[in-house]
């Protein structure tokens, strides 16, 4: 190891603050706990923290509240290893040890598994998921393929509702803030120790921050409308049988996305570049292609329903038997303006919609020195991703010429100085007054079925009172069926397609079809030191399944074929070792991680046969690469009243230097990983008297520079980002009552959400402004038991 990282890993052993666990709500756990002797059920079995052997984060319902968090995103800022980018509810970015899962495209698979009570969601455009009503959030990091399926090429993430229990209660919470921030949810729960049923709700609604000038669009840019709404039942007809259904509905109807030129400027005056993105914007959309893009207003509409069906049997002392069944549709559709100026220059929408379907049968044994399972899966998922395009012609072809440095009519700029559109007036002067607009749309679609069937078993031999072995593996077997199709027509005033490299199919839509088949074991072992602390060490494979990449392309009488491409399997060797400490006022971990990357995907840009960018984008192995990293926590109670907590972690990783695949990839960071993460703060929950308590919860985040895209480009990239947070407040009533005020961002940071995007692949990145401080007061009320 490079000495740099050993000092590293000896700073963060004695130094670090992670978040603590918190405890979860699961069968026969009735008490919150706090650190690692949380109740987690990780390896499918109850476990304290402290007795698993792999690296968790968990956080329940009640610390997200005291966090005054909102989202995935902002949570993530308090996971050590963990970072969500939320381009918006269609586009999230989940980071897990600095590798990314993102892509949109229904022809690749995603490396991060999200689950939703159980059953894998990780399609990135079906994956957003609100976190209100939740019992916990539990984040497993490292190749987790035998326990939670062949998506957790790099980890997981479980999202766990709250179930309906036994009694009455109920809570009502409503909230205002700047930016017209206004929140109202809750949950009803009524039942015995037979059935009981649960509803609970959250609707947000916010403006956007940032003011969009063009007058044709009626709302704020990132301004948020978005509803969600869950029913569970729970049915204990026996002490030893338990079923579940949960239904779950969420909707968002924001505004665009500000994607905001840094070439072009909004309005006179404009900084320029990155900067512009702090600036008022002035996205016009295309109006007149409002038929092609199915909206002439800039925003995304989105609608997920998701239904889920568990059933847990204990069939005899030692054995249970758990079946886990999902539905979940998403369907949504994303208008936004790709090249960040008034012009009609790049204009898509993006409609992407899935099903997917999951069932799994696993049996459990429990013995005084055994603890097994094994079980099936079947995952079964159709999607598309469907993108229209349109724009007007001269303003296009004006714009990109104007771009590669030959505009079609020199002295004409895209947009002026001021923020107007002179290449708005080429199209007459290229017909010479016969036509003043040529609105011009074509669209494209990549289809997706995956089905992925596998057997699975986890086996952990107690061989003494202090050491425990562990071995899994999963087998899979995995068909992947592509699709594409593409009506691309010919300019009026070019003749051929407006997008370099476009390819019209004729109305056909071209398939193809390959098999794959995998093994993915994990080794793990657990030494307990004293009754407090334990060392663990694992080692695990992970995958990224291959690409069936289909397009199309012309054969040698200009005819179109299919364009296809089998990008090989990603795998990851991760190799990792780390120690935990349980204490009555200490909870404390420390783990080292090694990750061997081989074919490592990337996403690309197209470049036309001049070396223009072509505004396509393709999945290729960049070779080898590889992780070294550190992630410490700890939690201190310092005494009854007051918690301290942080976390820190550290990573050294990226695309090998071995000129593999490109000489400006080798040895190029991640995308979205940060070299430091870290976040600290402490909880005061003080008992004034009467029924009365003051609770607080300041706290503060940083994050050291990342870059957007691979290869690395510093003008795309965000320099460390140091953000401080509070929420605090007071209940009444022995907490009947409770009124807190929050703060985000509270030193109003600037700082860039994402950079480059659909824009960068023609040549004139887009950036996108981060949350500037929000801050409201909530009031909430709760009644029963």
């Amino acid at each position: 190891m490079k000495s740099t990282v050993l000092r590293s890993a000896l700073l963060a052993s004695v130094a670090a603050m992670p978040v603590p666990l918190l405890a979860q709500e699961g069968p026969g756990a009735e008490e919150t706990v706090s650190g690692n002797t949380i109740i987690v059920t990780a390896q499918k079995i109850e476990q304290r923290a402290l007795d698993v052997p792999i690296t968790i984060s968990a956080v329940t319902d009640e610390r997200i509240e005291d966090l005054g968090v909102s989202d995935l995103d902002e949570l993530s800022n308090y996971v050590p290893g963990l970072n969500i980018q939320e381009q918006s509810a269609n586009n999230p970015g989940i980071v897990i040890r600095g590798i990314t899962s993102d892509s949109g495209s229904s022809q690749q698979g995603p490396r991060v598994t999200l689950y939703y009570n159980g059953v894998d969601i990780s399609r990135s455009r079906g994956s957003y998921q609100a976190i209100y009503d939740l019992d916990r959030v539990e984040v497993i990091k490292g190749p987790q393929a035998t326990l939670f399926g062949t998506a957790s090429a790099v980890g997981a993430i479980s999202l766990v509702s709250a179930r309906p229990r036994d009694g009455f209660s109920a809570e009502l919470t409503g909230g205002y803030g700047n930016f017209d921030q206004a929140l109202l949810g809750g949950h009803l729960n009524v039942g015995n120790d037979v059935i009981a049923g649960r509803v609970a709700f959250e609707w947000r609604t916010r403006d956007g921050y940032v003011e969009n000038l063009n007058p044709a669009q009626e709302e704020e840019l990132y301004s948020q409308d978005q509803f969600g709404i869950r029913a569970s039942l729970r049915y204990t007809p026996t002490p030893d049988l338990t079923i579940d259904l949960i239904g779950t509905y969420d909707q968002q109807r924001n505004g665009g996305t500000p994607f905001i030129s840094g070439t072009f400027p909004a309005f006179a005056g404009a900084p320029g570049g990155a900067a512009n993105a702090f600036e008022d914007a002035n996205l016009g959309g295309n109006p007149a292609g409002a038929a092609a893009l199915g909206d002439d207003q800039l925003g995304l509409d989105r609608e997920v329903y998701d239904l889920n069906l568990t059933a847990e049997w204990q069939f005899a002392d030692d054995w249970t038997f758990t079946t886990v069944n999902g539905y979940r549709k998403f369907d949504s559709a994303e208008v936004f303006d790709a090249d960040g100026t008034a012009a009609p220059f790049l204009e898509f929408t993006e409609i992407a919609e899935g099903d997917q379907f999951s069932h799994e049968g696993r049996f459990t044994y429990s013995g005084s020195q055994l603890r097994a399972s094994f079980g099936w899966n079947a995952f079964v998922e159709d999607g598309i991703q469907n993108v229209p395009f349109a724009t007007e012609e001269g303003t296009y072809l004006q714009c990109l010429t104007t771009l590669f440095g030959a505009p079609l009519i020199p002295g004409i700029p895209c947009v002026a100085p001021d923020g107007s559109v002179p290449a708005s007036q080429v199209t007459a002067l290229a017909t010479a007054g016969a036509a003043t607009a040529i609105p011009y749309a074509s669209v494209f679609e990549n289809q997706g079925r995956n089905e992925a069937y596998s057997v699975f078993a986890d086996a952990t031999w107690i061989a003494t009172d202090r050491l425990e072995l562990t071995a899994g593996v999963r087998v899979l077997f995995e068909n992947r069926e592509s699709g594409f199709i593409a009506s691309i027509p010919n300019a009026v005033l070019s003749g051929a397609p407006l997008i370099p490299g476009q390819v019209d199919t004729g109305g056909r839509t071209f398939t193809a079809e390959e098999d794959f088949d995998a093994v993915l074991p994990r080794f793990n072992a657990l030494y307990r030191i004293t009754d407090d602390v334990n060392v663990f060490a694992t080692v695990s494979k992970g995958r990224r399944a291959p690409v069936v990449q289909l397009g199309a392309t012309r054969d040698g009488a200009g005819n179109p074929v299919p364009d296809l491409d089998i990008i090989a399997e990603e795998t990851v060797w991760n190799y990792e070792g780390g120690v935990k400490i349980a204490t009555g006022t200490v909870s404390a971990s420390l783990g080292i991680y090694y990750q061997v990357y081989d074919d490592f995907q990337v996403s690309i840009a197209q470049l036309d046969a001049n070396g223009n960018p072509t505004g396509a984008f393709e999945t290729a192995s960049a070779g080898s690469a590889s992780n070294l990293g550190v992630e410490a926590e700890i939690a201190l109670d310092a005494t009854d009243w007051l918690q301290l907590f942080g976390n820190v972690g550290f990573i050294d990783g990226g695309i090998d230097e071995d000129g593999a695949f490109s000489p400006a990839f080798s040895g190029a960071r991640f995308r979205l990983q940060p070299e430091w993460q870290a976040s600290g703060g402490f909880t005061v929950d003080y008992p004034l008297g009467g029924g009365v308590r003051f609770f607080a919860t300041p706290s503060i985040t940083h994050r050291s520079r990342i870059f957007f895209e691979v290869p690395n480009n510093p003008l795309i990239s965000q320099g460390p980002v140091t953000l401080v947070n509070a929420r605090a407040g007071f209940s009444f009533a022995d907490d009947r009552y409770e009124i807190a005020g929050f703060i985000r961002n509270a030193l109003d940071e600037d700082y860039l959400l994402d950079a480059g995007n659909t824009g960068g692949a023609f040549g004139i990145p887009t950036f996108i402004s981060a949350e500037p401080r929000f801050f409201g007061v909530q009031l909430t009320a709760r009644f029963g038991d």
